[in-house]
């Protein structure tokens, strides 16, 4: 029977196909029974880890990850050896397809995992390439968080009557998330979140940034401020990335910045907040990006900083996780000083001196503080302590947008002009278009195309203006003193083994009709 799971990340999915399918493999037959899909290096590892402790006391039954980064000959070899579940990714799983290394012929029931995930990364044709491929399958069971058309076209193209059951609502948020927002301008972004996270100081989190260049850039600029972070994106060798994420695992990193590409399947427990530098473009996102705390029953705070110019933004997940978003007021300075001050005493009360042979020290203490008053005691472990803090945040000012009262024709007013003052400065003031032969049929969203081309060109999203996505190519909307600058990024660059052209949009309409022909 086919099947369909919608829940949110940290529900317990992996137990939910993983047991099942322990109980229906054959430990006689070693050859692959299970094929289990996922989109990220991470979640494999995570499957196959789990799938471990699930069969400790079934004997017989072999698991094999298989992904890139890692040695093919070695998978190959171990596949070799009699492997009944198969965890892998799709890119590696094709390749060993392609290099006749995995049979799939005996494969009976194959697993989807985290699907809209796999879609969003483009990975549409290889779901597609792989479930063609597995013909003698008795049933697909398919697991995401949200309920996107494309993965619904793929229950409707390869499943046949699948039973649909939903944990929650569909493309809802996890109950146990507290959503906050905070509004400030675009200039005071970077102080909002640093303040953020001083006045979190128990904070052990991720932070979620459009772009790689700017998850480098505030990574760097929070270390050179002493914290404990670092940035995790696509120009990271794996043995790098490994290290950021064993360290962030250890917790010797109490904050991960990355981006959403970077940070798929990313699976840790006890993360307490997540924070949006920026929202995501694709509402769904924030879904996948809220998802990584509150994992397994435990409670999370979701964060987002905002521009004002964003809030239509919020009213839409509102409505698409069915969860009310909190506004709340960015601390002042006097707040996070407090907030350091009191975590730091509650640490001090708490602090174990069973261990030690404190009583040894007692009397040189007590005669050493004889003549100085409690107050005094408490006021000296705070200038030890905090003076940094005091310093930095004595002149603190009011990171706070406060917005107006407004009625609903001064708003409705106020949008129009808007529009059309926008409108007017993209045609009549320094803005270009651009044509690229990359669309829809490349396996792009248009969140997932926003990233590829302000990762590619290091740019930033600001510089922007309307993209026009279709199914063989795209219309960029950007500042004409940047477009340069994006060309020579992105032109003559390599993507899915074709050669990507970019250029400016008089010559596109006819490159785009030559680009049609060649696919006809």
């Amino acid at each position: 029977m086919d099947f369909v799971g919608l829940a949110q990340t940290g529900t317990g999915k992996t137990a939910a196909f993983g047991l099942p399918l322990l109980q229906l493999i054959n430990p006689a037959d070693r050859f692959p029974q299970a094929l289990i899909v996922c989109p990220t290096r991470e979640l494999c590892l995570q499957i196959t880890n789990d799938l471990q402790t699930f069969k400790k006391h079934i004997k017989g039954v072999n698991t094999e990850a298989v992904y890139g980064g890692a040695s093919i000959t070695m998978q190959i070899r171990n596949l070799r050896q009699g492997v009944q579940i198969v965890v892998a990714t799709p890119g590696r799983l094709i390749d060993l397809i392609e290099r006749k290394a995995i049979d799939l012929q005996k494969v009976k029931y194959v697993v989807l995992d985290e699907a809209d995930e796999m879609l969003n990364m483009g990975f549409r044709d290889d779901i597609d390439f792989v479930l063609k491929n597995t013909v003698n399958r008795e049933s697909i069971w398919l697991f995401s968080a949200t309920m996107p058309p494309e993965v619904r076209a793929i229950s409707r193209n390869f499943m046949t009557s699948p039973k649909e059951i939903t944990v929650g609502k569909k493309n809802s948020g996890n109950v146990n998330i507290d959503h906050q927002y905070f509004v400030t301008s675009a200039h005071t972004r970077y102080e909002t979140l640093k303040r953020m996270i001083d006045f979190n100081p128990g904070m052990y989190g991720i932070i979620f940034t459009r772009t790689k260049a700017d998850a480098q850039e505030i990574s760097e600029r929070l270390s050179k401020n002493g914290y404990e972070i670092e940035a995790l994106h696509g120009d990271l060798t794996q043995q790098q990335r490994d290290r950021v994420m064993g360290r962030f695992r250890n917790k010797t990193l109490q904050l991960l910045i990355a981006t959403d590409v970077a940070a798929r399947g990313i699976d840790v427990d006890g993360i307490t907040h997540v924070i949006n530098y920026e929202l995501p473009d694709d509402m769904e996102v924030y879904t996948h990006r809220s998802g990584r705390t509150a994992r397994a029953g435990k409670s999370g705070i979701c964060i987002s900083i905002c521009h004002s110019r964003e809030l239509f933004k919020i009213k839409q997940l509102e409505r698409i996780i069915n969860a009310r978003f909190h506004k709340l007021d960015i601390p002042s300075g006097k707040d996070v000083c407090r907030k350091q001050f009191f975590h730091f005493m509650d640490k001090l009360i708490q602090a174990d001196i069973s261990q030690g042979d404190y009583e040894t020290y007692l009397p040189d203490l007590l005669e050493k503080f004889e003549q100085v008053s409690k107050e005094e005691i408490l006021q000296r472990v705070a200038a030890l302590e905090f003076s940094h803090f005091l310093k930095y945040y004595e002149n603190a000012e009011d990171l706070n947008v406060r917005n107006e009262p407004r009625t609903r024709f001064s708003e409705n007013q106020r949008e129009l002009n808007g529009r059309k003052e926008r409108s007017f400065n993209r045609r009549d003031n320094g803005f270009t278009r651009l044509f690229v032969n990359l669309g829809t049929k490349d396996g792009f969203y248009k969140a997932s195309f926003l990233q590829y081309i302000l990762d590619e060109s290091n740019l930033k999203k600001e510089v922007l203006g309307k993209i026009d996505m279709r199914e063989m190519n795209s219309w960029v909307e950007i500042d004409r003193a940047e477009a340069g600058r994006m060309i020579k990024a992105i032109d003559g660059k390599r993507y899915n083994n074709r050669t990507v052209r970019m250029n400016e949009a008089d010559g596109g309409y006819r490159r785009a009709s030559d680009e049609r022909r060649r696919h006809n």
